[in-house]
């Protein structure tokens, strides 16, 4: 008989927003549940089949996973970001303070995962067209806004990181002129 088969448990420890979890689960336990069951209730369970990507959390910093279609065990020593991760109280991150300027949410069952997502692609396109959100996001369902503002929010935000992170030009100016480029002022 297999340990699944017994219902016996086993412990995983999960990295979840930089926090060390450690629970005792059923080999079968899906991570979305694996997190939910640490307090962490951000990341949302809309149809347990993969269908709707509102459960999407980063694994590793960048990759976008649907968290009930991986389970608790395979997460063992992985970095996981759940929507809790993104941003705190008083200091949103760009996508989340987007979302809320443009309406990109009316129920926000869906925002975790379409965050987590947006997220996810903003990091390895950091000027996406307005064609590349609506791809990028095909695996997440929203049945409130019609996608029009979420991809709006997704473009603010986008242009809001590429502020802030300057280009390298003036990195280069700032590091050849002594300048601080988080300031202005000199370093």
């Amino acid at each position: 008989m297999t340990t699944a088969e017994t219902g016996a448990k086993t412990t995983v420890t999960l990295t979840i927003n930089g926090q060390t979890h450690t629970q005792s689960v059923e080999p079968r336990t899906l991570l979305a549940y694996a997190i939910r069951d640490t307090g962490l209730k951000g990341t949302h369970v809309g149809c347990d089949s993969s269908s709707c990507g509102c459960c999407v959390v980063l694994l590793d910093g960048d990759t976008p996973v649907k968290s009930c279609t991986m389970y608790a065990v395979q997460a063992e020593g992985r970095e996981i970001t759940t929507v809790e991760g993104l941003g705190a109280p008083g200091n949103l991150h760009p996508l989340q303070q987007a979302f809320w300027d443009q309406h990109g949410l009316q129920c926000g069952y869906c925002t975790p995962g379409m965050l987590m997502t947006a997220k996810a692609m903003l990091d390895h396109n950091p000027d996406p067209t307005d064609q590349e959100v609506r791809e990028f996001l095909g695996g997440n369902l929203c049945r409130c806004t019609g996608y029009n503002n979420i991809v709006k929010a997704v473009q603010q935000a986008a242009r809001v990181m590429r502020e802030d992170q300057g280009s390298p030009l003036d990195a280069l100016t700032a590091a050849a002129t002594g300048q601080d480029t988080a300031t202005g002022g000199a370093q």
